[in-house]
């Protein structure tokens, strides 16, 4: 140690350091000495410098001073590392010797130094007496040597500074002053020579109590000495020293002890009344002496933390004014009242949940202010999986991590520590620490739907909602911001549909553009939710899109053909029966389901009664049998439907032409419909005609010359062929005994015979049926599809006639 400031008192100090270096859970000491007397946050010494700590160091590891009471006497500045103090007489009181001691704790790393600060008394207060004015009644023919005990005076330094000697002033043969013992908390005048009454009556004299100290301190108290008769014999304990013991939770009214005193006088002089001194007032003791019988009892509750011990004075007066005293000394016994302290000093939360084990979460002190076995605690934690206790250093703890933590799974931790004594019974001290787990981002958007499947109108306007994904994120804050992008289908493809988008913000995702149901009937799309994590993390769903049909395609006729210049004509026969098929209207739509399906109906005919339209295939049919009344042509016109929502129509115009005879004049009839169709036919083309009318009129009547020549021949012989076979050859007519004679012809349709009147006749073999191919007659029955590449079609008609009748 090292003595600085000696020419001033008030500046010396006295810096005692013993470091020692131990690694671990070790603590170096720091010792100190300085004087009492300098003034509250004076400068103790600057223990970073002894300790070798820098003033960084002391920021950044959080120092603190942690006392060994409960209350702090010193401060510490942080940036430099200076230590202050406060009062000594504050901090000590009438201890001899002060030694103040304190922890400085470090974290990052965990380490303590205990620091020992022994405060050295200056003689800075003067002695004081307990009365400024002290009587004695003393009898006259006292004897020499009879002692009067008077409080002693107080001083509140110690040691050399305290009280050294007592003088009476001004001097005088009566009386001297006796002080041997200072822990006694009296002195005595001694009488050195009778006094008396006659003489001197009274005397007034003065105590001066004279410290040790540089320069010595006095106090001074005024003694009056009244001198009186015959008591002659003052009270007398029967101890000097009382010692009694009381538990600090005592009731009011409990006997602690009695002190007993005695005096040979006789009636007054030998009456004794009991008193405390007054050194200390009565008001502020908790306990009060019985005046009559000297019993100490407690009137106020007892703290053991606060007074472990109490010195008192008590005086025995007799009736004639003589007293005596003796010293009581009180012990409270400590019993267990006080429940264990839990001081935290340092807490974090929350943690991230990528939190390792063994990660430390609070630090904490646990301390009872109890003594014994009432002042150990036991630690521990209620019922936890995720936390655990482990000592530190004396009566720290620390709370730390022993397993994985997950946000999505617990949000918050409640680590509940009970600290328990050992008295009888145990008090306990709860402590719960409230650890919110903060997030991190391990949690991919998770979509509501493995796959979307959304739906679309055909000709839809552009940027249409059509539907809204959507994706969550157990993460919380920035790590569960989703947001939505489209990505290719598949990963050659460099730039996902540019027809579909999708918001960032609420996943609704719009068609940009229409979409036709007959080119594009179904789109399939990746999106993609990503988080705002560091690093994000993203999930894909696919959503297929499906393009719902509208009515937007009216029928196509394919058959007849409607785009021709020169409109073909159906033929129908004279003996053609009500049901038989004249033709069939072939149409189709490019829309699908409801949309696609047509009906047909007869818009307007010629005669509307002769001819019948099946609604569901567009079959034309006759209605009722044909008659002379008939106009030879007939025009019709068909309405092709479809069944959407508005539908759509479209019509086919057809001419059907009815044929009575093979006469000229039906041939006149043939050609002028065929004028009229094509007024561009040259008058080559109807001379031509006319030869091969000609020329089927001859053919006929050679043909009917031979048949009337066969059937001669056959009278009287078997016919070749039988009626049975005639049934499975001809139509109905033949049945109905119309025609004697069965004819068969065979129509060929080809490519391109709309646009050709020329007919050949060809007669077959001599038969039960004849067939004759006709080339010319555009269609008959059924009409080939306008379509490319399509093959030539073929149709057998069967016609019963007679010698004059086709």
């Amino acid at each position: 140690s090292n003595r600085l400031g000696n020419t001033h008192p008030k500046r010396r100090a006295l810096f005692v350091i013993l470091l020692l270096c131990v690694s671990g859970g070790s603590a170096e000491t720091a010792r100190y000495s300085v004087p009492e007397e300098a003034a509250r946050g004076s400068l103790v010494g600057n223990i970073a410098k002894d300790l070798g700590l820098t003033a960084e160091e002391l920021s950044t590891r959080q120092v603190r001073l942690v006392p060994e009471g409960e209350k702090q006497y010193f401060q510490l500045d942080q940036h430099t590392g200076d230590l202050f103090r406060l009062d000594r007489e504050e901090l000590c009181g009438r201890s001899l010797t002060c030694t103040l001691a304190f922890e400085l704790l470090l974290e990052n790393p965990l380490q303590f130094f205990r620091v020992e600060v022994a405060v050295e008394d200056v003689n800075d207060h003067s002695p004081v007496f307990p009365e400024e004015r002290v009587t004695f009644q003393i009898p006259e023919r006292g004897d020499p040597g009879s002692r009067f005990p008077v409080e002693a005076a107080q001083d509140l330094d110690v040691g050399s500074n305290s009280i050294q000697a007592y003088t009476i002033a001004p001097e005088n043969e009566y009386f001297s002053v006796s002080f041997k013992n200072p822990r006694k908390k009296f002195i005595e005048l001694v009488l050195e020579k009778p006094l008396d009454r006659e003489e001197q009556p009274e005397l007034l004299l003065s105590l001066i109590a004279t410290d040790g100290g540089s320069p010595p301190r006095s106090g001074t108290a005024q003694i009056h000495i009244v001198v009186l008769d015959a008591n002659d014999n003052a009270p007398t304990f029967t101890q000097d020293t009382y010692v009694g013991q009381v538990l600090e939770n005592a009731s009011a009214g409990s006997v602690v002890l009695r002190v007993v005193a005695t005096d040979p006088d006789l009636g007054v002089n030998g009456d004794i009344s009991y008193r405390f001194s007054q050194s200390v007032g009565e008001n502020q003791l908790p306990f009060t002496i019985d005046t009559m019988s000297g019993a100490i009892s407690v009137t106020k509750p007892l703290d053991f933390e606060t007074t472990q011990k109490y010195d008192l004075s008590a005086q025995a007066i007799d009736g004639g004014g003589l007293s005596g005293m003796c010293n009581i000394v009180v012990e409270v016994m400590d019993v267990n009242d006080n429940a264990p302290e839990v001081v935290v000093s340092s807490f974090s939360s929350p943690l991230p949940e990528n939190t390792e084990p063994g990660t430390l979460v609070a630090l904490f002190a646990v301390r009872d202010r109890d003594s014994g076995v009432n002042g150990e605690i036991i630690c521990a934690l209620e019922d936890q999986l995720s936390f655990s206790l482990r000592p530190a250093y004396k009566n720290y703890y620390e709370l730390v991590t022993v397993s994985t933590l997950d946000r999505e799974e617990t949000a918050q931790y409640l680590a509940v520590m009970t600290a328990a004594d050992t008295g009888s019974p145990p008090l306990t001290t709860t402590q719960t620490f409230t650890v919110d787990i903060s997030d991190v981002n391990d949690n991919a958007p998770v979509f509501n739907q493995t796959s979307y499947t959304m739906y679309v109108r055909e000709n839809n306007i552009p940027g249409v909602l059509v539907g809204a994904v959507s994706a969550v994120d157990s993460d919380a804050g920035a790590n569960a911001k989703v947001t939505y992008s489209l990505r290719p289908v598949h990963p050659t493809e460099r730039d996902p549909c540019s027809c579909i988008s999708v918001n960032s913000e609420n996943g609704h995702v719009f068609v940009l553009r229409p979409l036709d149901y007959e080119q594009v009937r179904q789109l399939e799309v990746l999106v993609s939710a990503t988080d705002a994590g560091s690093p994000p993390l993203s999930t894909n769903v696919t959503i297929r899109l499906l393009v719902v049909d509208e009515n937007d395609n009216a029928p196509l006729v394919l058959h007849p053909a409607q785009d021709s210049s020169l409109p073909s004509s159906e033929l129908v026969p004279a003996l053609a029966e009500v049901g038989d098929l004249v033709t069939k209207v072939v149409a189709v739509d490019a829309d699908s389901g409801q949309n696609s399906w047509l009906s047909f109906h007869l818009l307007r005919a010629t005669d509307p009664g002769l001819f019948a339209v099946g609604s569901q295939n567009g079959e034309v049919r006759l209605r009722r049998p044909v008659t002379e009344r008939d106009a030879v042509k007939q025009k019709l016109e068909v309405l092709v439907r479809d069944n959407g929502r508005p539908p759509l129509s479209a019509t086919a115009a057809l001419s059907v032409l009815l044929l009575n005879s093979l006469s000229q004049e039906h041939l006149r009839q043939q050609e002028l419909a065929v004028q009229d169709e094509d007024s561009s036919l040259t008058i080559y083309l109807i001379i031509s005609l006319v030869f091969v009318s000609l020329l089927f009129l001859t053919s006929v009547a050679a043909f009917v010359a031979c048949k009337v020549c066969k059937r001669k021949e056959l009278k009287g012989g078997d016919m070749p062929y039988g009626t049975g076979n005639l049934q499975s050859s001809v139509a109905d007519g033949a049945a109905a005994g119309t025609l004697p004679h069965a004819y068969c012809y065979e129509i060929n349709l080809t490519t391109g015979s709309g646009n050709s009147e020329f007919k050949f006749l060809k007669p077959i073999l001599p038969s039960l049926a004849r067939t004759m191919y006709f080339t010319g007659f555009r269609h008959l029955v059924f009409s080939r599809a306008k379509q490319k590449h399509a093959e030539p079609h073929f149709a057998v008609v069967h016609v019963l006639g007679s010698d004059s009748k086709l």
